[in-house]
């Protein structure tokens, strides 16, 4: 089965500021606010939830068909995704734009002054998956990640009439659909990945409660950070435990790396419970890191490591063929 990514590609810029916001803003002129902050340390990443996801899917050989539209600034990043196993012949450059990009300034307090310029990325909604290369992916699974919101609406839509197998992942787009975009988009959607805060926004919005959308999609995860997820599939609910890091650097992309693990699970036919421990572990791999393409493994390495805490039964065997 082949597996189509669908969302955001970026690049991150990010900014440590040596000081504290805090003692340059004035509570009493926040009418007229005219700040410049002099940073002493600038790195610029790959980045994109999309090209997070394809990037960790790509160590495990599964050539993953990336589908985003992208700028004139774009071919580093192409050459970058292509020689870690990802496809990027789906991906549209338009040359009239730069690529989407985050810009991001963190003080000596953790807190952050972002932007972000979606760029290419507001031409998604115009790009559809009968107009990749070769036409429309039959046989694959297809993950709708955070991306232009019509484009996120267009691909589920797109992906019911055709029968396309999906997997819904709004993330941090939840925050601007509204609850019918949201009850709309998730239907028909074999799984819903879901962060613990987005899950509590999804049920706001929509008014669903956790039992009915439970009851909309054959499987929801809901991940928890440092506590683990947990896999609800009929009356079933399953705790996955997380994987305990090494170390502990960022944990910017360490969700888009759970995702990756958890789909390559599937993809090899694996049980759940598997699937989300696989998604841990790739999901702490970038914990180790800075930066959200950092990391690297082989599958056997991954093997190796993830039989040092659990007993998989010789099933992950699958991945080293």
């Amino acid at each position: 089965m082949d597996v189509v990514v669908t969302g955001s590609i970026a690049y991150d810029y990010l900014m440590r500021f040596p000081g504290s916001f805090r003692e340059h803003i004035l509570t009493e002129a926040l009418h007229q606010v005219s700040l410049s902050f002099l940073v002493d340390e600038m790195t610029k990443h790959w980045g994109g939830v999309a090209a997070n996801i394809a990037f960790t899917l790509g160590h495990f050989g599964l050539r993953p068909r990336l589908m985003g539209t992208v700028g004139r600034d774009f071919p580093d990043y192409r050459t970058w995704l292509e020689a870690a196993g990802v496809d990027c012949s789906s991906v549209r450059q338009l040359d009239q734009v730069f690529t989407a990009s985050f810009f991001c300034n963190t003080d000596q307090e953790n807190n952050q002054i972002a932007s972000f310029y979606s760029g290419a990325m507001q031409h998604a909604r115009e790009y559809a998956l009968a107009d990749m290369p070769g036409g429309l992916p039959r046989d694959s699974l297809v993950l709708v990640s955070p991306n232009d919101p019509q484009a996120m609406s267009n691909l589920t839509a797109e992906c019911r009439r055709h029968g396309l197998r999906f997997v819904y992942d709004p993330g941090q787009q939840v925050a601007r659909l509204d609850g019918d975009s949201l009850r709309r988009d998730m239907q028909g959607a074999h799984l819903m990945i879901v962060n613990d805060y987005e899950a509590h926004l999804v049920r706001d919005k929509t008014g669903l409660t956790m039992a009915e959308m439970r009851a909309a999609l054959p499987v929801l995860v809901v991940t928890h950070g440092h506590e683990g997820s947990r896999i609800y599939t009929g009356g079933d609910e399953i705790h996955v435990p997380a994987f305990a890091p090494t170390t502990l650097h960022d944990p910017t992309g360490a969700g888009d790396a759970y995702r990756a693990g958890f789909v390559t699970g599937l993809v090899k036919n694996l049980p759940l419970a598997l699937c989300g421990a696989m998604g841990a572990l790739c999901a702490t791999y970038v914990l180790e890191q800075v930066g959200t393409q950092s990391h690297r493994y082989t599958p056997a390495e991954f093997v190796a490591r993830f039989r040092q805490v659990h007993d998989d039964g010789g099933a992950l065997n699958a991945l080293l063929s």
